[in-house]
């Protein structure tokens, strides 16, 4: 039977976010964090971007050495012939992309202010297709953008078009959050049946129903035939109200009332990774997490309620569909209030020393420490803000791949 994948879009859709960003050491780790918990894959980046190019770069590396894998790294483009020329050139070892074009009369109308019409984007799409796999693309998707808002005769021209020049997936694009949860169920699951390929669920939150959409798209995908894959980001952040969170739709597709038993994961999602993923994810954008966050929010298991309070402390399954630790939550983390260290921009190589010493790590000599600590000075000019432990850790054993994430060079 098909079954259920992750695709995680932190590092492309949740960077976009208006007034918030990462550096690229800080989309590095989601990527770590992502592998670790089983997410089958990251669309890490945009390779026409210049800027993201060594970091594109250092992450395919990392996939290399055995670092990131199993997870795939897949970057995001628009599909027209001349960005996947430039992708290939900036970054030759990519070997998955998604290929994007707006589909709906809406777009055609009020974005491409009528330049382009269906035929045009059938064209753009195809050509793209065709040059990505003639660059050496292992993979491509299609993205509709704007598909909830796409007649569904077009959106099966498209899906078919793409097929027949070998695309792998079809990715649905709730892009304003206009679906519910039976509208998108019938779209994925006729899509799935006339296109014959896998399906991409990308649903945003306008309306509040981002998650509730994603799980219905994937039940009407698996039941038209085909895999589905569910976009996400962590704690949901995204463009305008956000996109589907990440643990949520975990939590959704494997605990929800007679979900889990019909429709599988394809890859096991390592839960106990949540709450460290959706933590770090909060720190590096310097977003809160909301009290009421599914999993993962400081509410998710509090209970004031005398009668909830009693219930939960007799029985915790009285009050609660899971238990905390699933997520890997654990004991309120300790605050310390007395002498600190803190490792930042203008920090000397004896309290770096004594930070490490303190995570187990060592040096061969003063000459290392300066040098690792050097890096990790850079890394605090970028991202503004002290590193958290496993940043330190990344660069301490992985310095090249550092150096690499932390070079800029701007154009001559």
């Amino acid at each position: 039977m098909p079954a259920i994948y992750i695709v995680d879009v932190t590092n492309r859709d949740g960077v976009q976010t208006a007034k918030l960003g990462l550096s690229k050491l800080e989309k590095t780790m989601i990527n770590l964090y992502l592998n670790d918990m089983g997410v089958c894959q990251s669309e890490f980046g945009f390779p026409t971007t210049r800027h993201e190019s060594l970091y594109l770069q250092a992450n395919l590396e990392l996939a290399e050495m055995g670092v990131l894998q199993p997870i795939r790294l897949a970057g995001w483009i628009r599909a027209m012939a001349e960005d996947v020329q430039t992708t290939f050139r900036l970054v030759p070892k990519l070997k998955h992309i998604n290929l994007s074009i707006s589909t709906s009369q809406q777009m055609i109308v009020g974005k491409f202010q009528g330049r382009k019409s269906k035929q045009d984007i059938l064209k753009m799409m195809t050509e793209g297709v065709t040059a990505a796999f003639e660059l050496g693309a292992e993979s491509v998707g299609v993205n509709a953008e704007d598909a909830s808002r796409t007649d569904m005769d077009f959106l099966v021209k498209f899906g078919q078009a793409a097929r027949e020049r070998g695309a792998n997936r079809y990715r649905y694009c709730d892009t304003l959050g206009y679906d519910t949860p039976f509208t998108i169920y019938e779209s994925a699951k006729v899509l799935a049946k006339e296109v014959g390929i896998p399906i991409e669920v990308h649903c945003h939150n306008d309306l509040g129903m981002a998650v509730a959409n994603s799980i219905a798209g994937a039940r009407g995908a698996i039941d038209g035939g085909q895999d589905c894959y569910i976009n996400t980001t962590i704690n949901g952040v995204g463009e305008r109200a956000g996109n589907a969170d990440l643990v949520a739709v975990a939590l959704a597709a494997t605990k929800a009332k007679n979900f889990g038993e019909q429709y599988k994961l394809g890859m096991p999602l390592n839960l106990s990774k949540a709450w460290q993923t959706a933590r770090f994810a909060s720190y590096a954008f310097k977003v809160p997490i909301p009290m009421n966050q599914p999993g993962v929010g400081a509410n998710a298991f509090a209970h004031a309620s005398g009668i909830h309070a009693d219930g939960v402390l007799k029985d915790p399954e009285n009050y609660e569909l899971f238990d905390f630790t699933e997520l890997g939550r654990g004991d309120p983390e300790l605050v310390e209030t007395g002498r600190q260290i803190i490792s930042g921009e203008y920090s000397g190589v004896a309290g770096f020393r004594h930070i490490m010493g303190n995570m187990a790590v060592t040096f061969d000599d003063p000459a290392q420490a300066e040098q690792i600590l050097e890096l990790v000075r850079y890394a605090n000019v970028e991202a503004q803000k002290p590193l958290v432990e496993e940043e330190l850790l990344f660069i301490a054993k992985y310095p090249d791949i550092a150096k690499k994430l932390l070079t800029l060079t701007p154009l001559a």
